[in-house]
């Protein structure tokens, strides 16, 4: 437990949830096999929720496995919270033995995650030094000049980060026309947008159509790092238009904003499976492993990177070693 303003928060718990799933993933790295590597991510960040001492429900869970499915409760009794899990974004690259894949588990008070259909939204995603400047509804050149103002810099010097789908194609050839440049991603459209807010990346924005949950996923992030993310639900079938109408959401031209999808303090914490820009993968040792993770809490008002180390047996023959 850690000393925030508001007394005991257990922010820094949930890295074992998301380290231990980022463990049980990284052994499929490259093996061409994303299922076994999501099914072992679900598994053992199931183990490492179960034990927390905390009253939570999963609203935005995974595919595999009911445990994690939404509505599920998890932890053995203590304040209730809210959970949206992802025990691995990016399970393609995964497969691949790509870059840029890790451990996801955004909470929050009850009532604080929206809940939406399972479902495409467009969205939008800045760091701090541009928010308040970008407008979903606008072109994206204009997006791109006033992102561009707000770092004093040439629209050819911003970079936005897009998901390499065919979807995209209008989308790529908009920003080319601005003059951006543009980094096209496999997958893990929720590190992008923590990508975009942090700096040191040269990442300046996340745009594209990706999933409600990864929505969510990155709006309680940048809620965290001061950064602005916009998102509108992109209905592709009537029934998703009646989804949307059951999840209390009418206007399907409405667009949210970080604080709609997730607001109160909310406790963003993320796990590297392979190396990236932001977090490095796992390093498995002769019987050890190192994970690098992520926490960022509202609570306790940081953003803390850790490094920890994870020994397979209590009789050790490996020294620690410091990073060169």
């Amino acid at each position: 437990m850690t000393e925030g303003p508001l007394g005991t928060c257990p922010c820094a718990l949930f890295a074992r949830a998301t380290e231990w799933a980022a463990l049980a993933g990284a052994r499929w790295l490259g093996r061409d096999d994303q299922d076994a590597a999501e099914e072992a991510a679900n598994g053992a960040m199931l183990a490492g929720l179960a034990g927390l001492p905390i009253a939570g429900t999963i609203v935005i869970g995974s595919d595999q496995g009911i445990e994690l499915e939404p509505g599920s409760s998890i932890g053995t009794g203590g304040e209730s919270f809210d959970l949206a899990v992802d025990p691995l974004e990016g399970r393609g690259v995964v497969a691949r033995g790509g870059n840029g894949a890790m451990s996801m588990i955004a909470v929050g008070p009850p009532g604080s995650l929206l809940k939406l259909p399972d479902m495409y939204m467009r969205r939008m995603a800045v760091g701090p030094r541009a928010r308040g400047r970008i407008d979903l509804t606008r072109p994206v050149g204009e997006n791109v000049a006033a992102i561009a103002d707000a770092f004093g810099r040439n629209a050819n010097d911003i970079t936005a980060l897009v998901l390499d789908r065919p979807r995209h194609h209008d989308l790529i050839e908009e920003i080319r026309a601005s003059g951006a440049r543009i980094k096209l991603i496999q997958d893990g459209d929720v590190t992008a947008s923590i990508s975009a807010a942090i700096r040191g990346t040269n990442d300046h924005l996340a745009v594209g159509i990706g999933g409600t949950r990864q929505a969510v996923l990155s709006a309680a992030a940048l809620r965290c790092l001061g950064g602005e993310l916009q998102a509108q639900l992109w209905p592709t079938t009537r029934a998703e238009i009646d989804a949307a109408g059951e999840h209390g959401v009418e206007d399907v031209n409405r667009v949210f904003s970080s604080d709609d999808l997730a607001h109160g303090e909310v406790i963003v914490v993320a796990t590297g499976v392979s190396n990236g820009d932001l977090l490095r993968g796992v390093r498995f040792l002769a019987d050890s492993a190192r994970t690098h993770s992520l926490v960022m809490c509202m609570r306790c008002n940081w953003v803390r990177f850790s490094e920890s180390i994870h020994f397979f047996a209590r009789d050790r023959k490996e020294e620690v070693r410091l990073l060169g």
